[in-house]
């Protein structure tokens, strides 16, 4: 009866463990949200973003008419060898048009401001991409370190039965004082293994903490049936051609460059005429009483109102050679803005390159860790056979078993290592997207 109590509260706690992790557990495009929300560095990504944009609207202000308005009030004592002769108040009020005819200048502003709105969202683009490579990174390290742990625990539970099986054999005499000696060592080795897989499993759920701002219990793990296949289209050139038109970072740095070659044009404009529409009204009163405190003043208190209306031309002629200096250095600075694009370039096609070579890798290592993996378990059963035979030792099924906790964690690792490659390939050709991410989740327990 007691024994019956027993069996069913532990089938009632298996249950409500199987309800907990699905009512629960977070998949990645979960974390993903979360990190959209809380991660400082997408918040200080998106401050850059709207910063960036900015640039386009403070360019086109400068195309656009401008409206100053002045006044001032005056208290005013005329006297006359210490003798007050008049006291009064006069007002000034003025309010000026200005719209820019011909200012090239400002033209190439305008379109410097636009490149680099542009070139922020581009580099936005590129933040968020990076984003999801680290919270994907991230989530699968926890996952890989859960793996890990559950095979040093196995390893440690089944090493450990094989120690305590060694002494009773030592003790009725079936065997050596060596073969409790060699499982007592590989037990030891074991515990140290598990200890510091917890402490990887810690150390990964706290890089995950830090991006969403909390902790997660529990994660989703990932289907033992997701799909493992070489990237489509197969070709690398393709993916080279997908990259040099859809990279964000080499967006973002074309895009800076148009934006310098545009500042060393409106530098180079400074030395030309400026020519403004600008009109202006003024309007003031003047309470005087006296012209010099004797004539009387016969416009006191009235409002005069006088109107201009006028074409502004300017040209700086010398200005200590700070314009010369500024248009040399614009240009310098142009020059620097198109290498810096050629090497973002460069490196973008060796990182697709590198990127597609590593996935097709990938692919070969997960189906070679699988067949490791079922290799290593024939080989554990053999080599217990082979110990009850008395053919084999135990040094022999410690390493068969040791082998097989490997292949375990190597064949989980390499999963994990295939979806970052992928992840990271889609990154580098500027095709990554949360889509990708729904797809994974897709594939979780």
């Amino acid at each position: 009866m007691f024994k019956s109590i027993i069996r069913n509260i532990k089938y009632l706690l298996f249950f409500l463990a199987l309800c907990t992790n699905h009512f629960l557990a977070e998949d990645l495009k979960d974390i993903y949200q979360l990190a959209l929300s809380n991660d400082p560095l997408v918040k200080s990504a998106e401050a850059s973003y709207r910063a960036g944009k900015e640039s386009k609207k403070q360019g086109i202000a400068g195309l656009l008419p401008s409206i100053n308005v002045s006044g001032s009030t005056s208290w005013n004592e005329s006297r006359v060898e210490e003798s007050l002769m008049d006291e009064y108040n006069s007002s000034n009020y003025s309010g000026t048009l200005s719209q820019p005819l011909f200012r090239l200048d400002k033209w190439f502003k305008f379109r410097q401001g636009k490149a680099l709105s542009e070139s922020a969202q581009a580099e936005f683009a590129y933040n968020q991409q990076e984003t999801m490579i680290r919270v994907a990174s991230s989530y699968f390290a926890i996952l890989n370190a859960i793996d890990g742990l559950s095979a040093a625990k196995a390893e440690e539970e089944a090493i450990g039965r094989q120690k305590d099986l060694a002494k009773k054999r030592f003790e009725v005499g079936l065997a050596p004082i060596t073969e409790v000696h060699e499982t007592q060592a590989a037990y030891d080795l074991t515990v140290v293994s598990r200890i510091a897989r917890e402490g990887r499993l810690d150390s990964a759920r706290e890089d995950l903490s830090s991006i969403i701002g909390t902790d997660i219990a529990l994660l989703s793990p990932l289907s033992s049936n997701y799909p493992i296949d070489l990237p489509n289209p197969i070709q690398r050139e393709q993916w080279v051609k997908l990259a040099l038109e859809n990279n964000y970072q080499l967006k973002a740095a074309r895009l800076s460059k148009k934006a310098a070659k545009n500042s060393a044009r409106a530098s180079g404009s400074a030395h030309l005429p400026n020519i403004d529409i600008v009109g202006r009204v003024t309007k003031s009163t003047s309470k005087s009483g006296k012209f010099g405190g004797f004539i009387q003043n016969p416009f006191s208190g009235l409002e005069t109102d006088n109107r201009q209306y006028a074409i502004q031309i300017s040209m700086p002629l010398f200005a200590g050679g700070a314009i010369s200096s500024n248009r040399r250095q614009a240009y310098a600075l142009y020059d620097r803005s198109k290498e810096q694009t050629l090497f973002t370039e460069r490196s973008t096609i060796k990182n697709v390159r590198s990127n597609h070579f590593n996935v097709q890798t990938q692919v070969a290592n997960v189906k070679a860790r699988k067949q490791a993996l079922t290799s290593a378990n024939s080989a554990l059963k053999a080599t217990e056979v082979g110990y009850e035979a008395g053919t084999r030792n135990v040094v022999d099924l410690l390493q068969a078993q040791r082998g097989l906790y490997a292949a375990q964690r190597d064949f989980a690792s390499a999963r994990y290592d295939y979806i970052i490659s992928v992840l990271r390939l889609k990154s580098s050709a500027g095709i990554l997207s949360p889509e990708d991410l729904i797809n994974i989740s897709n594939w979780m327990e």
